[in-house]
């Protein structure tokens, strides 16, 4: 007799994403299960349905890692997790490496989480399961202003308003960070930008970033050429011109942060960066960031309710992925239940 089957999201092939039928999971030894209550659809899942997974993964491949949920099942050797806890999923957390090529995606009713008490946080009982779900992206922002080592009275410039970009002005704003300068080409998310802690905001299909942000934050010759005083890029939109043009503008010991990801290389005025002294670096995940974010969310609350611009149900998900691939768009937010 056939048992009860619940859904996944698979990538099939490049635009090939499905909701197929799986069983439920079993817990091994040191695993948990997980009613999934919330996940965010992330630049990384439209990656995989535009790619059709990754190449050493044999497809279908399961997508979906930014999830919060509730404990329904233990393995006999998991002892800090308990039946009923409400939990956040660190996909980082385990060789599973769930939705990024793992057997587990967390677009599902029931994730089976493997070694369950190093890839789940506890989530703070006043904070709901939509919002625990934003602490993935969050702290990926988190780690990439980290990176950047920004603190108040620099002068900031945010590159790309989605939820990374809105991110890293939320994170720069929390660390006392005032003068913060955000660039996109939507205004929505400009005006989100704004909830967030920017100050200023560049259309950057309009204006001359360059011109206005000498205007914003001052300019001065170095060498010869004019540049801003910008002290601190970060980079969340991965445009082909954006580093090229803040090297070309960088002022003495100019910090930039690579957090988009690339498709193509990029050219670099190597002597430009020579004259300024700039530092490039890169940001990728959030090697230590989850926990403190986590619980940095009660006093968050407030500006996250603005973090989310589209909530749909399980069943809506592959039109969710279509309104994620929207430039206008914040993070959309896939709900399994109306009681989160």
């Amino acid at each position: 007799m056939k048992g009860p089957s619940m859904q996944v999201v698979n990538v099939h092939g490049p635009g090939d994403v499905r909701l197929d039928d799986v069983a439920p999971p079993q817990a091994g030894e040191y695993d948990a299960i997980i009613r999934i209550d919330a996940c965010g659809i992330c630049g990384t899942d439209l990656a995989y349905i535009r790619e059709g997974g990754l190449p050493h993964v044999p497809s279908p491949m399961p997508i979906g890692h930014e999830a919060a949920g509730t404990v329904l099942a233990v393995g006999p050797k998991v002892n800090q997790i308990n039946v009923g806890q409400r939990v956040l999923v660190n996909p980082m957390g385990s060789s599973a490496v769930i939705g990024n090529g793992g057997p587990e995606g967390a677009f599902t009713q029931q994730l089976l989480v493997r070694d369950a008490e190093r890839s789940l946080l506890i989530v703070p009982q006043e904070v709901p399961s939509d919002v625990a779900a934003l602490a993935e992206p969050l702290a990926v922002a988190q780690h990439g202003v980290n990176r950047s080592e920004a603190k108040a009275g620099e002068k900031v410039a945010v590159f790309g308003c989605g939820p990374i970009g809105l991110g890293a002005v939320l994170w720069l704003a929390d660390r006392g960070v005032t003068d913060i300068v955000a660039i996109d080409v939507h205004e929505e998310r400009l005006k989100l930008a704004m909830t967030m802690g920017a100050r200023a905001t560049i259309r950057a299909d309009r204006e001359d970033i360059a011109a206005r942000l000498g205007e914003l934050h001052g300019s001065q010759d170095l060498f010869g050429r004019q540049v801003v005083l910008t002290n601190v890029y970060i980079d969340a939109a991965g445009a082909p011109t954006i580093v090229p043009d803040v090297v070309a503008r960088a002022n003495s010991h100019a910090r930039l942060v690579i957090i988009a990801a690339y498709r193509e290389p990029v050219s670099l005025d190597l002597s430009r960066m020579l004259m300024s002294e700039m530092t490039i670096k890169t940001s990728m995940g959030y090697p230590d960031e989850l926990k403190n974010v986590l619980e940095s969310l009660p006093r968050l609350m407030d500006k996250l309710q603005h973090f989310v611009s589209h909530r749909l149900p399980f069943d809506a998900v592959i039109e969710g992925f279509r309104i994620a691939a929207q430039p206008d768009s914040a993070k959309v937010m896939i709900q399994f239940s109306d009681a989160i």
